[in-house]
């Protein structure tokens, strides 16, 4: 007789009634959190403590998760996102966009604009003059390669009000580059 694997709808369940029983989601989802916050981090000891914070906050207010269709990984990555902007926050640092050449040549392409050396220039430099939410759209989309149905999930936002959001962004990105371009003639 084959024994099954409790689906994750179960495990949350299970752990809503029993606290102890969380541990089989953390275990499950410890390290996608992480990787997803030292991206936006890019410190281990900082990305640690907060990705601690995020399954503290989850455990603490898991009795008030909601089943709505959305993975429960959605929630755990909204957390993560209100956890490091509030690390930004407190610090009052500047978020910083971790870019390596396929995501530059992808947000170029995906702008409208030619890959040059000069657009990439450019770009990361309309990147890092958005605000908070517009880069985290951003990061979410082409740098965590993201469908629009999963930032939706993640954002708490309709699907088509995600993409609009993200084509508005991407407008956003190549006005300023144009701006820029101005500016250097």
């Amino acid at each position: 007789m084959k024994s099954s694997q409790p689906n994750e709808k179960d495990l949350i369940i299970a752990a809503q009634s029993n606290p102890e029983r969380f541990a089989h989601l953390y275990d499950h989802w410890y390290k996608p959190v992480f990787l997803f916050v030292f991206k936006r981090i890019n410190d281990k000891e900082t990305t640690a403590d907060i990705t601690s914070q995020v399954f503290l906050k989850a455990l603490v207010n898991l009795k008030n998760y909601k089943f709505t269709g959305a993975p429960f990984s959605a929630w755990l990555f909204r957390i993560a996102i209100n956890e490091v902007n509030m690390f930004y926050r407190k610090g009052s640092k500047n978020t910083t966009v971790p870019l390596d050449e396929d995501d530059l040549r992808k947000l170029t392409e995906e702008a409208g604009e030619e890959e040059t050396e000069e657009n990439y220039i450019l770009l990361t430099e309309a990147l890092n003059e958005l605000p908070e939410e517009q880069t985290h759209l951003i990061e979410l989309r082409f740098f965590d390669k993201n469908s629009f149905l999963d930032m939706a999930h993640i954002l708490g936002l309709t699907e088509a009000g995600t993409k609009m959001k993200v084509y508005r962004v991407l407008e956003k990105l190549k006005n300023s580059i144009t701006l820029k371009r101005q500016k250097k003639q």
